[in-house]
Order: structure tokens, then C-alpha cells, then sequence
């Protein structure tokens, strides 16, 4: 994979007031039911309404995450972060990892009736459920399908332990609902903030509420009696890496209310790498170079820098008041660093 030869599609117009048609229907999703929107905030974008099989995935087992069990009921995610990871997994569904993956968000209208199910399955044993761990479960479209309201409900009803987390500040629509789940059962809520310079949150991740939103959501909740963990993350070599934007990060964090805040490297899957490579070069021309060098033997920076980029965030979380989640508690950050995986020699530019 390289860094040069990357190419946005141009933005394509949309008659003022109309919808545009919908495109065919991915070969991958027969039967689904393609929906566009004339509201501002959907424009350009495309929703594959499908009747899902199963919602409750097991994680792979070569993962290191401290959960078993996941529930996605989007794939696809209109806040366009340019390094998100998932975006390889549209390419299995005949979409690219790039405009599509912004633009066309699968939505799995059956997703409350199908947890309900899955929950009440003598085979279910109880296990922690985590959400949000691949795209966003509160991401725009969320505010038009409604999809978490049944699902919490769900689990709350069968006092299922489960965790979130989220760049999307709509998860206080569902308060009462997660207050109620609370009273019976574990329920862990997390909140993404890689920095909270606005400048750069405009240019990588355009489509999520503002980090100082974020934050205010975070108080929000802490107020309302959770512990709300920070993942800090992702913090990007040469934009949020520097000593200034982790102290102001750490220090908004502790000023919101938080319990912890676990710090994360950008890593640059296949799929992602690609398209932050193509960002990068338009954006950011004279930081290709340090890419290069530090992602050239796979999708993730060096230990060395890994280790000392979280010491620093440490120091600074100890200077706020800040502990460290423990890995395995559900009440707090559901997510550790992952551990690198064989190095992989990709060619950059």
C-alpha cells in the first residue's frame, strides 16, 4: 500500500430540494431497501435499511479486548473520521473504505427485536455486551432510526451488563433509559477524545459533535451519577502529540467530570491507512515523511513512541486527578491500547 496515487471522489451536487435517487443496491446487500434524505444533514448520504440475522457478534478470538460479545447496528458512519478502523469492513460489503464508508451506512432496522431474542436464547449466558466498539451507535442517523432505545431496554430488562462508547453526544437523549438499565445491572459509558484542538477535530473527524461538546456530555452523565471513562484517542504523531495538546486534553478531561482517561496511539489499518495517507498528503504535505517512518513496518507506531506518548499522558492525568481505568471494569473504559500485531512491511510513498 502507498501513500501517493489516493483520490477523494469530488462532493456531488444535490438539486435543492430533492433527494437524490438511490444508486443500485450493493451486490452484498440483497433485498435492502436504499433510502436518501433532502434534510442538510443527511445530504449526499445513502441508507441500506436490512433485516439482520444475528446482532450479538463474538469477538474474534486473536482480539485483546476484555469482551466477548459486541452489538453494531450500523455499519458505515457519518462522522467520517478519516482514521477510523473499521473502514475496511465495507469492502465486504462490495463498498470502498473511503466516500462509502462516510457516505453509505448500513442500518439494521430489526436490531431491538433481534437483542430482545438473542437475549432470551438459553444458550445466552449473561456475558457483557459492548457497543460502539466498530462504528458509532450514535452517530446522525441514529436521531432518525432510534435503533438504541430498544436495544437498552432490552438489556435492561434482562439486566444484561453492557458498555458504550461514543463520539456522539445524542446518547443523553437516552438518559432515563440508561439510569433505568443502571439500577439493575453493570452499564459502562465511555466517551472518544482523541484532543480538543477545534481547528484540527474540523479536518479529521467533520461529521461527530465537537470535542468541547463531548466533554459536556461528559459532565452531563458524570452529573447524573455515572463514571465516565475518557479513550483518548486517537492521538496523531505531529498534529496531537506534543506536550500542549496533551495537557489541554487531560486538563478538560478532569474539568468534565471523568474517572479516567486511557490514551491510544493512531494505528492505520488497511482500508483506514489509505485514506488518512490521502488526507495527510493534502492537508498535512510536511508530516508524510515522520509517517513514514514510523508506520513503515505495519499499522502501528513504534513501542518506543507508543510508550512514552502514554507516560507523558500519565504524568498528566496524575497532575488532574486522573487514574487509569482498570482493564476488566465494566463501569469504566471498556477499551485498552491494542497490543501490535507481526510486523507487516508496507511500502509508504
Amino acid at each position: 500500500m502507498r501513500w501517493e496515487n489516493l483520490s477523494a471522489p469530488p462532493d456531488e451536487g444535490i438539486p435543492d430540494g430533492a433527494a437524490p435517487a438511490a444508486p443500485p443496491l450493493p451486490l452484498a446487500l440483497p433485498g435492502a431497501i436504499a433510502r436518501t434524505f433532502d434534510t442538510p444533514g443527511f445530504a449526499g448520504m445513502t441508507f441500506y435499511e436490512v433485516r439482520a440475522k444475528s446482532i450479538i457478534n463474538r469477538v474474534p478470538g486473536e482480539s485483546r479486548v476484555p469482551f466477548e460479545w459486541t452489538i453494531n447496528p450500523y455499519r458505515g458512519c457519518s462522522h467520517a473520521c478519516v482514521y477510523c478502523y473499521a473502514r475496511n469492513t465495507h469492502t465486504f460489503l462490495d463498498l470502498d473504505a473511503g466516500a462509502d464508508f462516510d457516505r453509505k451506512v448500513i442500518v439494521k432496522v430489526n436490531a431491538g427485536e433481534l437483542v430482545r431474542r438473542e437475549l432470551a436464547a438459553p444458550r445466552w449466558r449473561g456475558a457483557h455486551v459492548a457497543m460502539g466498539t466498530n462504528v458509532d451507535c450514535y452517530q446522525r442517523a441514529e436521531g432518525r432510526y432510534r435503533l438504541m432505545p430498544p436495544i437498552i431496554e432490552a438489556l435492561r430488562d434482562f439486566a444484561n451488563p453492557f458498555s458504550i462508547l461514543t463520539k456522539g453526544t445524542l446518547i443523553l437523549r437516552d438518559l432515563p433509559l440508561l439510569r433505568q438499565a443502571a439500577e439493575v445491572t453493570r452499564v459502562g459509558l465511555s466517551f472518544s477524545v482523541g484532543f480538543v484542538d477545534e481547528a484540527l477535530w474540523r479536518t479529521v473527524e467533520p461529521g461527530t459533535p465537537s470535542p468541547r461538546r463531548r466533554l459536556d456530555a461528559v459532565r452531563q452523565l458524570t452529573d447524573a451519577g455515572f463514571e465516565v471513562g475518557v479513550l483518548m484517542a486517537p492521538i496523531l504523531p505531529g498534529l496531537s502529540d506534543d506536550d500542549d495538546s496533551i495537557e489541554a486534553t487531560v486538563a478538560a478531561t478532569a474539568a468534565a467530570g471523568a474517572t479516567s482517561v486511557t490514551p491510544l496511539a493512531l494505528h492505520l489499518r488497511p482500508g483506514a491507512r489509505e485514506w488518512y495517507a490521502h488526507w495527510l498528503a493534502r492537508e498535512f504535505p510536511h508530516l508524510v515523511p515522520r509517517y513514514r517512518q514510523l508506520y513503515q513496518a505495519g499499522a502501528y507506531a513504534p513501542q518506543a513512541y507508543q510508550r512514552e506518548l502514554t507516560a507523558r499522558v500519565r504524568i498528566a492525568a496524575r497532575r488532574h486527578g486522573l487514574h487509569r481505568a482498570e482493564v476488566g471494569d465494566n463501569r469504566r473504559l471498556p477499551i485498552p491500547p491494542p497490543a501490535p500485531p507481526a510486523a507487516e512491511q508496507l511500502s509508504l510513498l
